[in-house]
Protein backbone atom coordinates (compact mmCIF):
# COMPACT_ATOMS: atom_id res chain seq x y z
CA UNK A 1 0.00 0.00 0.00
CA UNK A 2 1.44 3.42 -0.93
CA UNK A 3 2.52 5.89 1.72
CA UNK A 4 0.74 9.22 1.69
CA UNK A 5 1.88 12.66 2.84
CA UNK A 6 -0.05 15.86 3.25
CA UNK A 7 0.52 19.60 3.52
CA UNK A 8 -1.98 22.38 4.10
CA UNK A 9 -0.73 25.73 2.77
CA UNK A 10 -2.28 28.98 4.00
CA UNK A 11 -1.91 32.50 2.62
CA UNK A 12 -1.86 34.66 5.78
CA UNK A 13 -2.22 38.04 4.03
CA UNK A 14 -4.08 38.24 0.74
CA UNK A 15 -3.36 41.95 0.31
CA UNK A 16 0.43 42.17 0.74
CA UNK A 17 3.52 40.05 0.19
CA UNK A 18 3.72 36.49 -1.07
CA UNK A 19 4.12 34.59 2.21
CA UNK A 20 2.78 31.05 2.44
CA UNK A 21 2.66 29.03 5.67
CA UNK A 22 2.63 25.30 5.03
CA UNK A 23 1.66 22.89 7.80
CA UNK A 24 2.88 19.35 7.20
CA UNK A 25 0.89 16.28 8.13
CA UNK A 26 3.57 15.48 10.72
CA UNK A 27 3.02 18.78 12.49
CA UNK A 28 5.79 21.04 11.22
CA UNK A 29 5.30 24.57 9.95
CA UNK A 30 7.28 25.81 6.95
CA UNK A 31 7.19 29.39 5.71
CA UNK A 32 7.92 30.34 2.10
CA UNK A 33 8.16 33.79 0.59
CA UNK A 34 9.63 35.55 -2.44
CA UNK A 35 11.78 38.57 -3.14
CA UNK A 36 8.54 40.42 -3.98
CA UNK A 37 8.09 40.81 -0.21
CA UNK A 38 11.26 42.95 0.01
CA UNK A 39 12.62 43.54 3.51
CA UNK A 40 9.67 41.75 5.08
CA UNK A 41 10.61 38.44 3.50
CA UNK A 42 9.57 35.67 5.90
CA UNK A 43 11.36 32.69 4.39
CA UNK A 44 13.02 31.16 1.35
CA UNK A 45 11.32 30.93 -2.01
CA UNK A 46 9.89 27.61 -3.17
CA UNK A 47 12.60 26.84 -5.75
CA UNK A 48 15.38 27.76 -3.32
CA UNK A 49 13.72 25.36 -0.89
CA UNK A 50 13.94 22.57 -3.46
CA UNK A 51 17.75 22.84 -3.31
CA UNK A 52 17.63 22.73 0.50
CA UNK A 53 15.44 19.61 0.35
CA UNK A 54 17.95 17.93 -1.96
CA UNK A 55 20.80 18.85 0.42
CA UNK A 56 18.90 17.50 3.41
CA UNK A 57 17.92 14.25 1.74
CA UNK A 58 21.36 13.50 0.29
CA UNK A 59 23.23 14.41 3.48
CA UNK A 60 21.00 12.17 5.62
CA UNK A 61 21.71 9.23 3.31
CA UNK A 62 25.45 9.82 3.17
CA UNK A 63 25.77 10.37 6.93
CA UNK A 64 23.87 7.17 7.64
CA UNK A 65 25.97 5.11 5.21
CA UNK A 66 29.25 6.53 6.52
CA UNK A 67 28.22 5.65 10.09
CA UNK A 68 27.39 2.08 9.04
CA UNK A 69 30.80 1.85 7.37
CA UNK A 70 32.40 3.17 10.62
CA UNK A 71 33.91 6.18 8.87
CA UNK A 72 34.80 8.97 11.31
CA UNK A 73 33.79 12.25 9.74
CA UNK A 74 34.52 15.29 11.91
CA UNK A 75 32.86 17.80 9.59
CA UNK A 76 30.24 17.61 6.88
CA UNK A 77 28.69 20.30 4.73
CA UNK A 78 26.79 19.92 1.54
CA UNK A 79 26.68 22.70 -1.05
CA UNK A 80 23.92 22.57 -3.66
CA UNK A 81 23.96 25.04 -6.53
CA UNK A 82 21.26 25.25 -9.15
CA UNK A 83 21.13 27.06 -12.46
CA UNK A 84 17.72 28.22 -13.67
CA UNK A 85 16.56 29.17 -17.14
CA UNK A 86 15.69 32.84 -17.62
CA UNK A 87 12.28 32.24 -19.19
CA UNK A 88 9.27 31.32 -17.07
CA UNK A 89 8.64 28.93 -15.41
CA UNK A 90 12.35 29.38 -14.53
CA UNK A 91 13.02 25.72 -13.85
CA UNK A 92 16.42 24.39 -12.85
CA UNK A 93 18.45 23.25 -15.85
CA UNK A 94 21.51 22.02 -13.94
CA UNK A 95 22.27 21.24 -10.30
CA UNK A 96 25.60 20.45 -8.62
CA UNK A 97 25.67 18.68 -5.24
CA UNK A 98 29.06 18.86 -3.50
CA UNK A 99 29.65 16.92 -0.30
CA UNK A 100 32.41 18.64 1.73
CA UNK A 101 33.69 16.11 4.26
CA UNK A 102 36.56 16.23 6.71
CA UNK A 103 37.95 13.56 9.02
CA UNK A 104 39.27 10.03 8.93
CA UNK A 105 37.16 8.92 5.97
CA UNK A 106 38.30 6.62 3.18
CA UNK A 107 37.68 8.17 -0.26
CA UNK A 108 36.12 4.96 -1.59
CA UNK A 109 33.69 4.76 1.34
CA UNK A 110 32.62 8.36 0.74
CA UNK A 111 32.35 7.83 -3.02
CA UNK A 112 30.16 4.75 -2.53
CA UNK A 113 27.92 6.49 0.02
CA UNK A 114 27.31 9.35 -2.42
CA UNK A 115 26.70 6.91 -5.27
CA UNK A 116 24.09 5.01 -3.25
CA UNK A 117 22.32 8.21 -2.23
CA UNK A 118 22.27 9.52 -5.80
CA UNK A 119 21.22 6.28 -7.46
CA UNK A 120 19.13 4.37 -4.93
CA UNK A 121 18.08 6.14 -1.74
CA UNK A 122 17.33 9.86 -2.06
CA UNK A 123 13.74 10.35 -3.29
CA UNK A 124 14.26 14.10 -3.79
CA UNK A 125 17.14 13.36 -6.17
CA UNK A 126 15.07 10.71 -7.94
CA UNK A 127 12.20 13.15 -8.53
CA UNK A 128 14.42 16.02 -9.66
CA UNK A 129 16.48 13.76 -11.92
CA UNK A 130 13.43 13.16 -14.08
CA UNK A 131 13.69 16.77 -15.21
CA UNK A 132 17.21 18.08 -14.56
CA UNK A 133 20.84 16.95 -14.81
CA UNK A 134 22.42 16.65 -11.35
CA UNK A 135 26.15 16.22 -10.70
CA UNK A 136 27.16 14.57 -7.42
CA UNK A 137 30.71 15.25 -6.24
CA UNK A 138 32.83 15.45 -3.10
CA UNK A 139 35.78 17.24 -1.56
CA UNK A 140 37.51 15.29 1.22
CA UNK A 141 39.96 16.72 3.76
CA UNK A 142 41.77 14.06 5.78
CA UNK A 143 44.23 14.75 8.61
CA UNK A 144 47.81 14.95 7.35
CA UNK A 145 46.84 14.34 3.72
CA UNK A 146 46.23 16.45 0.66
CA UNK A 147 42.63 17.37 -0.07
CA UNK A 148 41.00 15.11 -2.66
CA UNK A 149 37.84 15.35 -4.68
CA UNK A 150 35.95 13.60 -7.42
CA UNK A 151 32.82 13.60 -9.53
CA UNK A 152 30.88 10.51 -8.41
CA UNK A 153 27.72 10.35 -10.50
CA UNK A 154 25.50 12.25 -12.88
CA UNK A 155 21.76 11.68 -12.73
CA UNK A 156 19.16 13.16 -15.00
CA UNK A 157 16.52 12.64 -17.65
CA UNK A 158 19.11 10.94 -19.87
CA UNK A 159 19.79 8.28 -17.23
CA UNK A 160 22.42 7.71 -14.58
CA UNK A 161 26.15 7.65 -15.08
CA UNK A 162 28.39 6.43 -12.24
CA UNK A 163 32.00 7.52 -12.61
Amino acid sequence: MPTTSSVLATVPDLEEGMRIDAATGTGFLLTFDTADSGDRRAGPGPTESVLALLAGCASMDVRSILRKKRQRATGYRIAVNGEKQDAHPQIYTAIVVEHQVSGDVEPEALRRAIELSATAYCPVNAMLSRAVRIEHRYVLSRPGQEETGALVAITGPGGTQVL
